[in-house]
């Protein structure tokens, strides 16, 4: 799916750990027989992506059609799964054996399973000058305890969308570009127009951007043993600064039950000033609300004193159980090559994530008339210089994400004070991970 840091949450923990006994069993014998009873010619891979039909079928069918005749004898089915739906069919399919071969997902829930050994390895398996092709932090991303599980394949950087009509009734000449800033023009916002300035979601299940902010503001989320490190100074900073913006109602109160979608309504009905997105969005909004277009410009998305910035990855992964890996891995790496990423970054207004494509003058020049729409792209990709994944790629994500933000939420509410507040989440997470 076409989309910034939102990639839905796992809301059914449960049946990971129904699947960890079949999984850990998966030894590297199954897998190297599996490999080597695989031959390519006359394989029928079949290549699972989400919520890309229909607006992406022209592009898949070319695709599809241009990798078949270059690989005589492998044919590929597409299947396109609604987003909210692929994490239960992917965990069904693994348990029941019966997986794709190829699937698109991102990093932070693919980790879930890589950690069970879901994923086909690829050290080894992608050759040294074609993994070197990728954008390094990028690659990185899809790799845990030093394996790599997955291939990059399209990227998005967050931007701040504005309202200049409100920026200007507020008397605001500048728009904010760190949080030390934003919590000033919240409060000039507020005082201003009666208006909020921006929506931010603490429901864990719907983003992380919350614990994106604490690394950018300095904070460290886990040590090297999985232990907790976020009971700092910098930590106790953080924590400190989302609750005094919610007590001094510079947060709508809706920000500790609805999520991000509720975040592009505000924006889209004029109640708030900014929004903090993927330049995809800018077509919903005009679509959706074409006065709130007319007068939205962009930014570079707000940090913190670190500077660091977020990028939301897409990979693909190969099952382990996949009965054609070498046909898989040869369609993974032909979809995610520069010419294809090139493509469907022109088609879908996102990054690609290897270093040829992403030097494309596409994504360097625009005439200086151009829509803001175009303008974004030229933003976003300057970002990728000093941009990150942002949260490490951990086994029980979920787990730490929740622990943070139910305690953050106590705090924001009056019923911890931040020293308990992070205290309690040190202790929460360290249990559940020891």
């Amino acid at each position: 799916m076409i989309q910034t840091q939102r990639f839905k949450k796992i809301t059914i923990w449960a049946i990971l750990s129904l699947l960890t006994t079949w999984i850990v069993s998966c030894s590297t014998g199954n897998v190297t027989k599996n490999t080597n009873q695989a031959s390519s010619e006359g394989a029928k891979i079949e290549f699972w992506t989400m919520s890309l039909k229909p607006k992406f079928t022209d592009y898949f069918q070319s695709l599809v059609t241009n990798f078949e005749s270059q690989n005589q004898g492998i044919k590929v089915n597409w299947v396109d799964i609604p987003w909210d739906g692929m994490e239960n069919k992917i965990l069904t399919s693994v348990s029941a054996k019966t997986p794709p071969d190829v699937v698109n997902l991102n990093p932070g829930f693919a980790s879930q399973l890589a950690g069970r050994n879901a994923w086909l390895d690829l050290d080894g398996k992608v050759p040294t000058d074609v993994r070197s092709s990728y954008l390094p932090n990028i690659w990185k991303a899809s790799t845990l305890n030093g394996k790599s599980f997955g291939i990059p394949w399209y990227l998005t950087t967050r931007l701040t969308i504005y309202n200049t009509d409100l920026l200007k009734q507020a008397g605001i000449a500048k728009v904010p570009s760190t949080y030390t800033e934003l919590a000033q023009v919240s409060q000039q916002i507020k005082d201003k127009t009666g208006k909020y300035a921006f929506f931010m979601t603490f429901v864990p299940q719907d983003s992380g951007e919350v614990l994106e902010s604490l690394v950018q503001m300095g904070v460290t989320l886990i040590d090297g043993s999985g232990k907790a490190a976020f009971n700092s100074p910098q930590g106790k900073a953080a924590f400190q600064y989302w609750v005094d913006m919610y007590k001094k109602g510079l947060l709508p109160k809706e920000s500790l039950t609805k999520g991000h979608r509720h975040g592009i309504n505000l924006y889209q009905s004029g109640e708030t000033a900014m929004l903090t997105s993927g330049p995809e969005f800018l077509k919903t909004i005009a679509q959706n609300a074409p006065k709130i277009a007319e007068a939205s410009a962009i930014a570079p998305q707000i940090t913190g004193d670190t500077g660091k910035k977020n990028v939301a990855v897409m990979n693909v992964v190969i099952p382990r159980e996949s009965k054609h890996p070498d046909a898989a891995l040869k369609f993974a790496l032909f979809l995610t090559n520069d010419e294809n990423q090139l493509a469907f970054a022109k088609a879908a207004n996102v990054l690609p994530s290897t270093t040829k494509a992403l030097a494309d003058g596409y994504f360097k020049d625009v005439p200086a008339n151009a829509s803001t729409y175009d303008k974004a792209r030229t933003v976003s990709a300057s970002q990728l210089q000093q941009a990150e994944v942002l949260i490490p790629t951990l086994k029980n994500l979920n787990i730490l994400q929740k622990v943070i933000y139910d305690n953050l939420q106590a705090a924001m509410l009056g019923e911890k004070n931040v020293d308990q507040a992070i205290v309690d989440a040190e202790k929460e997470w360290n249990q559940s991970n020891s």
